[in-house]
């Protein structure tokens, strides 16, 4: 197959990379917006978003029909937008990892597959963050075949759930006494007291 991969050039990422070449897909890596005229000139068969930072356009979601899949470190609905890791601890909602179909809104799409994750209340946001990426590679890994061969029954989100903007986490920035080695009992549900 000919994949575009939208994403930064992270560990994460490339092991997703490593796995897909290794599977015989020819595979273009992008992380600036997109326009239609990249996608038509390379012919893609499927898009494949993990940390991409842009909002993808109708237009070339149409392009691609049901074969563009964003991988999402929240247990969805919640925590659509960003900082998924973190809301989930601040507000002490679901925590897990997504991979949904990408449509217009954000992070609305049809759930493709997902696992709740349980964190141990001493953990800290580092070590969770790198849990949930661990995490959604290892449920693309197991999932790829049937994901790419359209053979797993997608179900619409559940519930209304939570989004965030990247601006929003700035007036809890001051709760993490030891930055991202804070450990999460210290920051679980601050929100919701705020």
């Amino acid at each position: 197959m000919n994949l575009l991969f939208l994403g930064p050039e992270k560990r994460p990422q490339i092991a997703l990379i490593d796995f897909l070449s290794n599977d015989g897909n020819s595979i273009i890596r992008c992380e600036e917006k997109l326009n239609k005229e990249d996608i038509t000139k390379y012919g893609y068969d499927f898009l494949i978003s993990f940390g991409y930072r842009y909002i993808i356009s109708k237009e070339i979601l149409n392009y691609f029909k049901e074969k563009a899949i964003n991988l999402h470190i929240s247990y969805l609905p919640w925590n659509k937008g960003a900082d998924p890791n973190l809301w989930s601890i601040l507000e002490n909602t679901p925590k897990g990892v997504t991979i949904h179909q990408i449509e217009e809104g954000l992070d609305t799409g049809k759930v493709v597959c997902q696992k709740e994750i349980f964190f141990d209340s001493n953990e800290t946001f580092k070590s969770t963050y790198e849990m949930l990426n661990n995490a959604i590679v290892q449920l693309f890994t197991e999932n790829w075949a049937n994901i790419k061969n359209n053979k797993l029954k997608k179900y619409p989100q559940k519930g209304k759930g939570s989004y965030h903007r990247s601006l929003d986490k700035n007036e809890y920035m001051d709760l993490f006494i030891d930055g991202w080695d804070t450990k999460i009992k210290d920051l679980e549900g601050k929100a919701l007291l705020a």
